[in-house]
């Protein structure tokens, strides 16, 4: 069964800004963090809803330079972004090398993303992948859309200080 074409044209850098209620979703799951760095930031609409909950936030793009691929560490807790799609792999094993010390890496993926055998290394065979999020309710990418959303989606968190399997948790939405 494939999936259907969402009728919108693809945002170069996959640049699809995350509305506040999927941010707040993941907002429990990251347990006593004092600082995030967001990497793909885009507009800030992840970096307001962090800030809104009291962190401190270190906001970074591409567009402005800031390669977060390229990057080197920063002292955060964590690191919790909405990655470009065609590179969200790659961020995910960057976030992973910069946190090697400890902290937890957040990552908003389609719920689909741990199925693919090449991604394993992340998920099933990743000491540190802790849970995944499944949200209820699919992301409305574009504000005032006519269409219904096309994808489902999912938080994904790692943490180095995880021990066991990773947990299935679901974000109920009305």
């Amino acid at each position: 069964m494939s999936q259907r074409e969402s009728g919108y044209e693809r945002i170069e850098r996959d640049c699809y800004e995350t509305p506040e209620w999927v941010t707040r979703a993941v907002l429990p799951h990251l347990g006593n963090i004092k600082s995030v760095w967001e990497p793909a930031a885009g507009s800030g609409k992840i970096v307001r809803v962090l800030e809104a909950a009291g962190l401190q936030v270190l906001s970074t793009d591409i567009s402005a330079g800031q390669d977060f691929l390229l990057a080197g560490k920063n002292s955060v807790d964590a690191i919790v972004t909405n990655p470009p799609y065609t590179s969200a792999a790659l961020f995910i094993e960057h976030a992973l090398r910069l946190m090697s010390g400890g902290g937890k890496v957040a990552m908003l993926l389609r719920t689909d993303f741990d199925h693919a055998k090449t991604r394993w290394h992340l998920f099933a065979k990743c000491p540190a992948f802790a849970r995944k999020i499944v949200l209820t309710k699919r992301i409305r990418w574009f504000e005032n859309s006519t269409g219904s959303p096309s994808f489902n989606h999912a938080w994904y968190i790692w943490d180095r200080q995880h021990a066991g399997k990773p947990t299935l948790e679901y974000d109920l939405q009305d």
